[in-house]
């Protein structure tokens, strides 16, 4: 039997019973009340009445009239009044003794006879008060009686509901939740044994189906997988740098606190939205994704985190699987990580000023060493003999090459301070190339290397600061007079492809290796083997001259036939 209807057929025969009881007391109540009433209307009057009759007959030689008239309207009262068997034949004897009294009212043997007549009337009342006395109590005794049956077993129900019905809720309620324990700790093994055809059998039976679930769950495949996908999830999580994965629509299907912490906005409103949604309303992600669907180049980004300013540094991973069977890899999204780079930016900005610092400090003296030189090769100063002037010679190459360290070494500072200011205006293309050329003649010339300059006609002036440009051009020139043999040719091409001017330097050298030539425009880089000694600093600084003004720089190169440095910049 189910336990609704255990408790409905309880609390139903209870609330029955408590119903039955209230009638049968109701019963009684109003069955005593009426005896009650009977004795007060029909007997304790007549006794009232019977008594003022004998009052007023007492004192009829007193007041006679007044006497008379008050036997006269309680003897009415006991007409009206007669209830019990043989009072209506005493009342009349009563009434005619009466009337015979009215006309004899000095006749003392009517008087007598009526107090008989009295007394019968009041005897036939006072043993009816005595039998209906004993019908109250019988009906009192029979609604005690059938009061504590009821209540006995309104009791006996209610003690059986108290004692068994919390054993019969808890007792399963306790094994279940020991089991659901045992099930929260993995022990998929635990089994509920209700055998009762109730809902506690029910529960029993479908909670045994879940654990035998989840213990196949826990044996099979799917469960592993979850798990992996929880501690990478866990793992992601705990990284220090903001994380942010993407599918191959650009929904975000994941996100650390990192990068909720930087971003500044709440998991459930990033977590499967698109990012280009989220980009209108928010200022990082929006410099995020649109660097990324542009393919631009993403320089340290400034973010306001951890209470100050950081650094971070993207970088993009294109994740992509093969599918089973198939040879060909697809895309199916990117993990855009966000490393915190404060650390280093920080020492690369003491770095970079104490270049910055040394660099300057250096200048004077070696414009002293040089202009000391030139007093020493002043023959007003002396006659120097051949040794002294090769001396003199090396020790003015060594001054003029560290003059340019210094002066490399100051232009970069500028650059990864900022403090660089461009003259960025409209410039004649033929005119910057002359200026480069006419810089590096002189070197060129003691190496009898010709430089050859083919350039269209007519060409549009450029968007560029000139010396800056006439600074790469330099730099190149000098870079490929160093590396190119006596008596060889340098062409220097100036021509328009598309809406740009591109400027380029080819020598017939010995050419730079395909693996380094990605690396070349890095800072200090030089190529392993080369006899030529540099800071490494010029193409680094060219490159950033001319990415500041919107163009690009490239390397063109094969071994053992030469290399080709381009810029292109834009027409105006």
């Amino acid at each position: 039997m189910k336990i609704k209807t255990k408790l409905n057929l309880s609390v139903g025969l209870l609330f029955i019973l408590i119903i039955f009881l209230t009638m049968v007391s109701a019963f009684y109540i109003f069955s005593i009340k009426k005896d009650t009433e009977n004795i007060l209307k029909a007997n304790y009057n007549t006794l009232e009445y019977s008594r003022n009759m004998l009052i007023s007959l007492d004192q009829i030689n007193i007041d006679e009239s007044r006497s008379i008239q008050i036997f006269e309207i309680n003897l009415k009262k006991q007409i009206d009044n007669i209830t019990e068997v043989g009072e209506d034949k005493a009342t009349n004897n009563l009434h005619n003794q009466f009337k015979y009294l009215e006309k004899n009212r000095t006749d003392e043997k009517v008087k007598s006879q009526i107090r008989q007549d009295i007394f019968e009337i009041m005897k036939l009342n006072m043993n009816a008060i005595k039998v209906k006395s004993d019908i109250a109590k019988h009906t009192a005794e029979t609604a005690n009686l059938w009061i504590a049956i009821v209540g006995t077993l309104c009791f006996l129900i209610a003690f059986n509901l108290l004692v068994n019905l919390p054993n019969n809720i808890a007792n399963p309620i306790k094994e279940l939740t020991a089991s659901i324990k045992e099930i929260a700790n993995k022990n998929y093994t635990k089994r509920v044994h209700f055998y009762n055809h109730n809902e506690f059998g029910d529960l029993a039976k479908s909670f045994n189906t879940m654990a035998k679930k989840l213990q196949e769950y826990n044996s099979s495949n799917l469960h592993q997988l979850l798990f992996e996908k929880k501690r990478l999830e866990t793992l992601i999580n705990n990284m220090h740098d903001p994380i942010i994965g993407l599918d191959s629509q650009g929904v975000i299907l994941f996100v650390n606190n990192e990068a909720l912490k930087i971003i500044g906005m709440k998991k459930e409103t990033v977590v499967g939205k698109l990012s280009s949604t989220l980009a209108l309303e928010n200022d990082l992600m929006r410099s995020l994704i649109i660097n990324e669907m542009e393919g631009a180049k993403v320089n340290p980004m400034k973010i306001f985190a951890d209470g100050k300013q950081s650094y971070f540094e993207k970088e993009t991973v294109n994740i992509t699987i093969t599918p089973t069977g198939e040879e060909q890899s697809i895309a199916i999204g990117d993990v855009i990580i966000l490393r915190n780079i404060t650390v280093f930016k920080e020492l690369d900005f003491a770095k970079t000023n104490f270049i910055a610092t040394i660099s300057h400090e250096l200048k004077t003296p070696i414009s002293s060493i040089k202009m000391s030189l030139q007093l020493l090769e002043n023959k007003s100063t002396g006659i120097i003999n051949e040794e002294q002037k090769q001396l003199l010679d090396s020790i003015k190459d060594d001054s003029q090459r560290l003059l340019k360290i210094t002066g490399e070494l100051l232009e970069l500072s500028q650059l990864e301070t900022g403090n660089i200011k461009l003259n960025i205006e409209k410039s004649n293309p033929y005119e910057i190339v002359h200026y480069a050329t006419e810089a590096v003649k002189a070197q060129a010339e003691q190496k009898q290397i010709e430089l050859i300059i083919e350039s269209e006609n007519e060409l549009l002036d450029v968007k560029a600061d000139s010396e800056k440009t006439a600074w790469v051009l330099i730099n190149f020139l000098t870079n490929a007079i160093a590396y190119s043999s006596e008596n060889s040719k340098i062409r220097i091409g100036l021509k328009k492809e598309n809406n740009q001017i591109v400027f380029k330097v080819t020598d017939t050298g010995k050419g730079i290796d395909k693996r380094y030539q990605s690396k070349i425009f890095d800072k200090y880089f030089q190529i392993p083997g080369s006899t030529k000694t540099g800071t490494g600093l010029g193409l680094a600084i060219s490159k950033e001259f001319i990415e500041a003004q919107n163009g690009t720089i490239s390397v063109e190169s094969e071994l053992g036939l030469g290399s080709t440095f381009s810029i292109s910049l834009n027409s105006i």
